[in-house]
């Protein structure tokens, strides 16, 4: 997903009203029954947030916003690793020896769902509207090296050449996991993120968008002529169901298909054969983080000593119930990222040490205020068993729960509200994509941490073509960070989706990060 801080806390206010028409079984969109006669032809997702009816390839960012867009729209190619590159619009994408131009070769032969062809010339206007200031293109900032744009070039109708103005090797996945949009469509649009257009998005994608019910319901129908094969399921529905009892209930009774549920749901399905119980791995970090504003918490020693009064295993088990669904993190860096590593300082849970430590510091009776998103169930737990811990080490605990929107704008500007916060990220495989949420004033660097040193290296790693050298700077950086104690990792969790066990496809379908599936048109009944 390259650089871009998917932000998952997008809050949307719905009244009990419309969460019950979300699910009403008089819905026209409801889940192919178990007891049908006729073969399924409607596949009915449950989200617990509203995309809304006017997403864009160029600014949206929310998981369910994304979700739509990779229902209806192709990017290039999928970076899931330098071993697991799926192509969609690109046929190959390869770099010059000097690892300064990467040359995409594009599939022929791809209709947009309005009957125009799909040419070079879209995937050029994409990527110049991405790389346009005052479109806030979320991917933008991958796009730009060393404060200079990549150049994006027609060769012809089906070749494009995109060309660094320095050596990046993360660019593989910078460049990709862009979705493309239709430049017979937005030619001359001046303000994408409020264009009328996105109401009625035309995309490449195996489903076309069909209607969208604010509050309740978004509806797509298969695109028969998808350049990957038309998909199985006729249609597929994502059903807007804020409320998780309600969601389970529904997919308890077969009114929709599947849904995300919480860990603790998750023994409710036990045995239940007609669901099927699916954790899966987003390369998510889960975290508290140092408000580096607040006085409070610029002592390093004081930020060690908070780190070793937390109990990382209580606080993952009240939160997330077994490491079937969590694991421990230690890194910046989820496992998969490349160079991983958690050979780093884990504060190990211990109370003296803290109590050690806050003593040499000489911060007696230390109050903190720790903020939270309100009405997520995970942070809640998390937020409670911190407080407990940190008690025990004599420091008190404020929780200040807020709404996502509000504690995200909170986040994003320099104030002093609170002294930490948790949160989570999903970035990307390649650690230059990760450079964002350390480095010194990057748009995403909510701590407001600084360090000179991590800002070199960061630096260093983007040009740096020898693998082992490269190795050794990301190493160092995570090491740094981490011994910083401006940022505890505390989970690596998997996202958990209950999905209808007559559903067939899931792994040619493939689940990955943000968008759950990587190709809907692979599922079937």
């Amino acid at each position: 997903m390259g650089r871009k801080h998917v932000n998952m806390l997008a809050a949307v206010l719905l009244s009990i009203f419309l969460v019950l028409a979300g699910c009403s079984s008089k819905s026209s969109d409801n889940a192919s029954s178990n007891n049908g006669s006729s073969k399924p032809d409607t596949f009915v997702y449950g989200i617990d947030g509203d995309p809304g009816n006017a997403v864009n390839v160029i600014t949206t960012g929310d998981r369910y916003g994304l979700m739509e867009i990779k229902t209806i729209y192709s990017p290039l190619y999928m970076y899931n690793g330098k071993d697991d590159i799926k192509y969609f619009l690109a046929e190959s994408m390869t770099p010059s020896s000097d690892f300064l131009t990467y040359t995409a070769k594009l599939r022929k032969g791809v209709k947009w769902h309005d009957g125009k062809p799909f040419t070079a010339d879209d995937v050029v206007f994409t990527y110049d509207q991405m790389l346009k200031e005052e479109n806030g293109g979320w991917a933008r900032s991958q796009l730009i090296f060393n404060n200079k744009p990549v150049k994006v070039e027609k060769v012809d109708d089906y070749t494009v050449k995109f060309t660094l103005p320095e050596v990046s090797m993360g660019a593989m996945e910078a460049l990709g996991n862009i979705f493309i949009m239709p430049k017979h469509i937005y030619e001359g649009e001046s303000n994408i993120a409020n264009s009328p257009k996105n109401a009625t998005p035309v995309g490449t994608g195996p489903y076309k968008f069909k209607e969208y019910k604010a509050g309740e319901s978004v509806t797509f129908e298969k695109n028969d002529d998808y350049f990957l094969g038309a998909p199985k399921i006729s249609k597929v529905v994502y059903r807007i169901i804020m409320d998780a009892n309600t969601a389970t209930m529904a997919l308890q009774k077969g009114e929709i298909n599947a849904f995300a549920i919480q860990p603790s749901e998750a023994s409710k399905f036990k045995n239940n054969s007609n669901i099927k119980i699916m954790p899966y791995d987003e390369g998510r970090i889960g975290y508290l983080a140092f408000n580096l504003s607040s006085k409070a918490v610029q002592s390093k020693e004081v930020r060690q000593a908070i780190a070793y009064a937390m109990n990382r295993d209580e606080i993952n088990t009240a939160s997330y119930v077994s490491k079937e669904f969590s694991e421990p993190a230690y890194s910046i860096l989820p496992k998969k990222a490349t160079y991983f590593t958690d050979n780093v300082e884990k504060y190990s849970f211990d109370t003296k040490k803290a109590k050690d430590l806050l003593a040499k510091a000489g911060v007696p009776n230390l109050k903190l205020k720790l903020a939270f998103t309100s009405n997520n169930p995970i942070q809640q737990k998390q937020a409670a068993v911190i407080q407990q811990n940190l008690k025990d080490a004599g420091i008190n605990v404020e929780l200040v729960g807020m709404d996502a929107t509000a504690l995200s704008k909170k986040m994003q500007s320099v104030q002093t509200d609170f002294d930490m916060y948790l949160g989570g990220y999903i970035m990307g495989i390649d650690p230059d994509t990760f450079n964002s949420l350390f480095v010194t004033n990057s748009n995403a660097n909510y701590m407001h941490y600084s360090n000179k040193k991590v800002d070199e290296l960061f630096n260093q790693g983007r040009v740096e073509k020898d693998d082992a050298k490269r190795q050794a700077i990301y190493e160092e950086i995570q090491k740094i960070i981490i011994d910083d104690a401006a940022f505890y990792p505390l989970t690596e969790n998997k996202r958990i989706l209950a999905i209808d066990s007559r559903i067939k496809g899931i792994d040619e379908a493939g689940l990955v990060p943000v968008y759950t599936f990587e190709d809907m048109s692979k599922l079937s009944y």
